[in-house]
């Protein structure tokens, strides 16, 4: 297979004024829920590349990427003004081991994201496979501001759906909004507020985390669950704790 392929975008879903996703249509390798590709556009002569994760499941019929627009970014304003219709480039090849093949038993599994980095977890919690692994999933989202909660009505319909099993903690950090918490998740991890929200611990002996997002989140959250004696997972020393930074 080509080093890149021809998508066509047939959807775009405007979540506020900089957030936004995309659907895509094109043929690329078979992929694992939770990993990543790269999408491009000719600028100037060049191809402009970024890393995207999969939102969408395996399974499903288009490939769909969650992004927001950088002011002074090189690709994620073109992408923002992008229609339906319009082309752009995809990598073929999945790359990324964000995905539960490359994570241990437990008895739960947390995932934690900030941002965009949302998408690899919805397409881990999208796929059917995902439901044999774990006995409750707790996905702990956080944005600076409500308007931020991308597939928010997605998620609610999850937990209602599975609500013995899956367990939705949105952490907000800019302003106070019903039903979410308000901070940083390291902080609300070490003050005990995003298990009580959740309703379930995290021991060693019984938690799988999945933490992806922001690289200070990753850093604090990394050593706040050190400290609640979770390490990091390894091929040859499996752990706890499996990360995937998203710059």
């Amino acid at each position: 297979m080509s080093t890149w392929v021809q998508g066509r975008v047939v959807e775009r879903i405007d979540w506020n004024d900089k957030l936004f996703s995309l659907k895509v249509e094109a043929e690329v390798q078979p992929f694992v829920a939770g990993q990543f590709t790269k999408l491009a556009l000719e600028q100037g002569g060049e191809r402009v590349q970024r890393a995207y994760s999969f939102v969408n499941p395996p399974e499903a019929e288009f490939l769909e990427f969650l992004a927001v627009s950088v002011e002074e970014g090189q690709l994620s304003p073109r992408l923002q003004d992008l229609q339906e219709g319009d082309n752009l480039m995809v990598c073929p090849r999945p790359s990324g081991f964000l995905t539960l093949d490359e994570v241990p038993a437990g008895r739960e599994l947390w995932m934690f994201a900030t941002g965009t980095a949302v998408g690899p977890f919805l397409s881990i919690l999208g796929s059917p496979d995902c439901w044999d692994r774990y006995e409750t999933y707790v996905l702990v989202y956080a944005v600076r501001y409500e308007r931020d909660l991308a597939y928010l009505e997605q998620i609610k319909a999850l937990a209602a759906e599975r609500p013995e099993r899956f367990r939705f903690v949105p952490v907000v950090s800019r302003e106070v909004v019903d039903g979410a918490l308000q901070g940083r998740i390291p902080e609300l991890l070490s003050s005990g507020a995003i298990q009580e929200a959740a309703g379930i611990p995290i021991a060693p002996a019984r938690s799988q985390t999945l933490i992806c997002g922001n690289p200070d989140m990753i850093r604090d959250t990394l050593a706040v669950l050190e400290g609640m004696g979770l390490r990091k997972n390894l091929r040859r020393t499996p752990g706890q704790i499996t990360m995937e930074k998203y710059w």
